[in-house]
């Protein structure tokens, strides 16, 4: 299967909660308003150590987006996903950025996001309110 290359970064890291793998900095952050099915997630302008699963159309909040799931490079646990393509012209601005699901990364202190009763159930998607 080949060397697994696993990039490490200095700074404020987020890192996968299974086996702590780094894949963002909390200065790539675009935005902390958004959420998924487990509760919030962050917008990230570029992340390391993953991969992207199949492109596939999702209906979010804000629309159709073509998106891939991404996964952790040293656990393989789906860690958020990629905007591909957005269907609105005013969702364009996702197109190439990541999704990191606050349940599945731990932050930068080592603090892990736990899901509450009042998590939203919907789509996955930025919070317009």
């Amino acid at each position: 299967m080949g060397r697994l290359f696993v990039m490490h970064l200095e700074g404020k890291v987020y890192s996968c909660k299974h086996c702590h793998t780094h894949l963002g900095l909390s200065s790539d952050i675009i935005s902390k308003s958004f959420h998924c099915k487990h509760g919030k997630a962050y917008l990230f302008n570029k992340v390391v150590n993953v991969t992207s699963g199949v492109k596939e159309d999702r209906m979010m909040i804000t629309g159709m987006h073509t998106v891939s799931d991404i996964f952790c490079v040293g656990c393989g646990s789906i860690v958020g996903w990629k905007y591909e393509a957005a269907h609105e012209k005013s969702q364009r601005y996702k197109e190439g950025k990541f999704i990191l699901e606050r349940y599945k990364v731990s932050g930068p202190d080592g603090s892990h996001y736990w899901v509450t009763h009042d998590a939203h159930v919907g789509g996955s998607d930025v919070d317009d309110v």
